[in-house]
C-alpha cells in the first residue's frame, strides 16, 4: 500500500502490458469457479518463480500474474524488474520515515477501531455481508470484516471479535514497519521518538552539501 506509493515516487513504476478483456474475464471466472489454491498450482506449473513469490490464498495477485503471462508471454517478475523513471528529483529530495513509539501506536490503533465501531462499522459489515460477495475479494479481507462477521454469526462474542480485530491491526502495523526497514534504501532517514524533526532535516541537508 503506502510503502509502494513512496517507492513508485522514488524509483518509478514498472510498465505492464495491456490485458485484453477476454483474458481478464477468463481468469476472474476461473478464480470464482476453482478458487485461489487451484490457480496457484497452475501458476506454479507455468511460472514457478512468480508462483513461489505468492501465497496460495492471494487470489488477486495470482490472477494478475496469470493475466500478464497470457497477455505478454513473459513473467510478471520480468516486467516488475524493469524500473520506470522516478517521479521526483532524487538529488533534491530528503527521505524520512517516522517511527512512532510502540506503546503510543498501540493505544492509537485501539482507539481508532473503537471509533470505527461508534461511527457505523458494524452496519457497514452487515451491508457487505448481505451482498453475498466472494470471500476472496480484497474488500472481504479488510481487517475487522471477518472478525465482526464471526461475531454476528455467533461464532465469537463481540468483545472477542473486537480484540481479534485490534490484534490483527497491530500485526499489520508491525508488518508495515518491517517493510519500511527492509525495502527502502539507506537514503531513508529514520525519525524516532525524541528526535527533533527540524534539526534532523537540517543535518541531512548540510551533510549532503
Amino acid at each position: 500500500g503506502t510503502g509502494l506509493y513512496f517507492r513508485a515516487l522514488a524509483e518509478g513504476i514498472s510498465e505492464m502490458p495491456d490485458i485484453p478483456q477476454s483474458i481478464r474475464d477468463r481468469w476472474r471466472y476461473e478464480l470464482q469457479e476453482q478458487g485461489a489454491a487451484k490457480l496457484h498450482r497452475i501458476l506454479l506449473r507455468r511460472d514457478s518463480a512468480a508462483g513461489m513469490m505468492l501465497k496460495p490464498t492471494d487470489g488477486q495477485r495470482i490472477v494478475r500474474a496469470l493475466e500478464v503471462l497470457d497477455a505478454s508471454g513473459r513473467s510478471i517478475l520480468e516486467w516488475q524488474a524493469a524500473r520506470g523513471r522516478p517521479l521526483i528529483d532524487r538529488a533534491s529530495t530528503r527521505f524520512l520515515v517516522i517511527e512512532p513509539d510502540r506503546a503510543e501506536l498501540v493505544e492509537r490503533i485501539e482507539a481508532r477501531f473503537d471509533r470505527m465501531l461508534e461511527t457505523g462499522a458494524l452496519d457497514e459489515v452487515t451491508q457487505i455481508t448481505d451482498l453475498g460477495l466472494d470471500p476472496d475479494l480484497p474488500a472481504m479481507k479488510a481487517i475487522g470484516v471477518r472478525e465482526l462477521q464471526a461475531a454476528m454469526a455467533g461464532e465469537l462474542s463481540f468483545p472477542e471479535a473486537i480484540e481479534r480485530a485490534k490484534i490483527a491491526t497491530r500485526q499489520y502495523a508491525k508488518r508495515q514497519a518491517t517493510w519500511f526497514r527492509h525495502q527502502l534504501g539507506p537514503e531513508w532517514l529514520r525519525l524516532r521518538p525524541g528526535d527533533r524533526v527540524e534539526s534532523t532535516i537540517l543535518d541531512t541537508f548540510s551533510s549532503a552539501t
